[in-house]
C-alpha cells in the first residue's frame, strides 16, 4: 500500500507522433511532456531544457505549422498533429530560409535558445504576425535570449518575412 501522499504510478499508454514527417510510436507514461518524449525517447536534443515552465521558449516547436512550448504539453496531446522541431526544418543539407538567415545575420550567441528562437520565428512569419519591429519583437517576446542577440535575431526574421 502506497503512503497517502504517493500517488500510484500511471499506466503507460502507445502513443504515436508524427515528428518530422516520420511516424513514432512510443510507450510512455500519460504525464511525460512532449519535450522530454522528444529529447529523451527519440533523441531529438535539439529543443532544450530552459525553465520547464513555459516561460523561457527554449522548447519551442511547431506543432501543425503552430508555435507552442512543448514542455507545457503532454505527449499524449499531440497524437494526430504533425509536430516539427528544429531537425526537422532542414531539407537535408539545405539549411530552412529561416536557419540560413539566422547564420547571415549572427542570430546566436551561445546557441541555447536558437532552436527555439528558430522555430517561433518560423511559426511567426507562418502566423502573419512579421509585420512592423515592435509586432516582431512582441510576438517573440516568448523566447529569451539570455546573450541579447535581440537585434540579429529580429534582422533575420525581417529577412524571411519579406523574401
Amino acid at each position: 500500500m502506497l503512503p497517502d501522499n504517493e500517488a500510484a504510478p500511471a499506466e503507460p499508454v502507445t502513443v504515436s507522433l508524427m515528428v518530422n514527417g516520420s511516424r513514432k510510436t512510443l510507450t510512455l507514461d500519460t504525464r511525460v511532456t512532449l519535450l522530454d518524449a522528444l529529447r529523451e525517447k527519440l533523441q531529438m536534443t535539439g529543443s532544450k531544457k530552459g525553465c520547464d515552465h513555459g516561460q523561457c521558449g527554449a522548447c519551442t516547436v511547431l506543432a501543425d505549422g503552430r508555435r507552442i512550448n512543448s514542455c507545457l504539453h503532454l505527449a499524449v496531446m499531440c497524437e494526430g498533429t504533425e509536430v516539427t522541431t528544429i531537425e526537422g526544418l532542414a531539407k537535408g543539407e539545405e539549411l530552412h530560409p529561416m536557419q540560413a538567415a539566422f547564420l547571415k545575420h549572427d542570430g546566436f550567441q551561445c546557441g541555447y535558445c536558437t532552436p527555439g528562437q528558430i522555430c517561433s520565428a518560423v511559426g511567426l512569419v507562418r502566423e502573419g504576425h512579421a509585420h512592423t519591429d515592435e509586432e516582431i519583437r512582441e510576438q517573440m517576446s516568448g523566447n529569451i535570449c539570455r546573450c541579447g542577440a535581440y537585434n540579429n535575431i529580429l534582422d533575420a526574421i525581417k529577412e524571411v518575412q519579406t523574401a
